[in-house]
């Protein structure tokens, strides 16, 4: 598949609009040119390949899906687990920088459906609903009935249905931002004045810059074409987004290839639209204890008034720095946030069981 992308890629046909410089309009015609030429000479996936191999990958089969997961084990038996889950246009590549940062817990990190490295998804109706469903399974099959559960982006919404769904199995949440459909199914009329003008930025955001949200709901199969069959396109597509939703210089060009070639290779750009073209449906309001980390330079940092509107929110936290993908460009802030959630969920598995037994014992 690498061969045949750097083939394709010489062969490009450069297409130029009126607005080709105009970064506002897109990705530039200069800066498309330097990541194509890089990634058709000189860019080594092998070495991020085996990297990505080396990762301590379980399958864990979930009545008729296999969902495909790292399952980094701590040293400790009596360690917290804490689940980290991805959006999109990323993958489990958004939380590497994070897990050496971890080895003190349980993690596990799913290849959401539809997304690169997981098992090919063949079948329609793989709504965030489903997925929480498949990882809560997944958990439970790994051993795990208590966790805490971090995320973003469609990995957010899915943690909100988890632990609206599971309040038992859910001990926290770590969150960086609210699930997007909540912006579209708010009732004004029971926020503050502060969550109401958010709303009105939100809706904004969503004129001017969510025209993506509307082409992958609405038309996936010709999308997934025009993307799936040109690794040009598929660059532009994906690049402009991790560029322009992170803080500067969060990615190398080599780190931006290797996450547009997770989707090459693996062909899932079509199959990762599936979130947005299935409908989902969310918890009214979320008791589990949540930290709320905000970064200044991602899409939509929401106020705490519009976040306690839905959740319980047990920690306020605004960063200096970092974009969308915090997990990857801040990892020490992103993991210090997660270490906040973990204690508010409290007790371990084997405190909590012997705290039972106690309880249970005869007087």
């Amino acid at each position: 598949m690498i061969d045949e992308a750097r083939e394709r890629l010489r062969w490009t046909r450069r297409v130029t609009t009126p607005w080709n410089d105009d970064g506002t309009r897109g990705i530039t015609g200069t800066r498309l040119d330097e990541l194509l030429d890089r990634w058709a000479n000189g860019y080594d996936w092998d070495t991020h390949e085996r990297r990505i191999g080396e990762f301590p990958w379980v399958t864990v089969q979930v009545d008729d899906t296999e969902l495909r997961v790292i399952h980094q084990r701590s040293a400790d038996a009596d360690a917290p687990a804490v689940v980290l889950l991805h959006g999109w246009p990323d993958s489990v590549l958004r939380f590497e920088r994070v897990l050496p940062l971890l080895a003190d817990m349980h993690v596990v990190v799913p290849a959401l459906p539809g997304f690169p490295f997981a098992t090919p998804l063949t079948t329609a109706g793989m709504s965030v609903n489903r997925i929480a469903a498949i990882v809560a399974n997944a958990l439970d099959g790994l051993g795990y009935s208590r966790y805490t559960v971090s995320g973003g982006d469609v990995g957010g919404t899915v943690a909100e249905i988890l632990a609206g769904e599971h309040p038992d199995r859910v001990a926290a949440l770590h969150l960086t931002n609210i699930a997007p459909l909540r912006a579209l199914t708010a009732d004004r009329a029971k926020l503050s004045p502060d969550a109401v003008a958010y709303l009105d930025r939100a809706a904004q955001w969503f004129r001017t810059e969510g025209g993506y949200i509307s082409t992958q709901s609405t038309r996936p199969n010709t999308l997934a074409v025009a993307l799936g069959d040109s690794p040009a396109g598929l660059a532009a597509w994906i690049i402009e987004k991790l560029e322009s939703w992170s803080d500067a210089s969060a990615f190398t060009t080599d780190e931006l290839l290797t996450w547009v070639n997770a989707y090459w290779i693996t062909g899932m750009i079509g199959t990762s639209f599936a979130t947005y073209t299935e409908p989902g449906t969310l918890p009214v309001r979320i008791d589990t204890p949540t930290v709320l980390s905000v970064f200044p330079h991602d899409l939509k940092p929401e106020p705490r008034s519009y976040a306690e509107a839905f959740l319980n929110i047990a920690d306020y936290v605004q960063h200096p720095a970092g974009g969308h993908f915090a997990a990857w460009e801040q990892p020490a802030a992103y993991v210090d946030d997660l270490r906040r959630a973990i204690e508010l969920g409290g007790e371990t598995e084997r405190q909590r069981t012997a705290r039972t037994r106690v309880a249970q014992s005869p007087v």
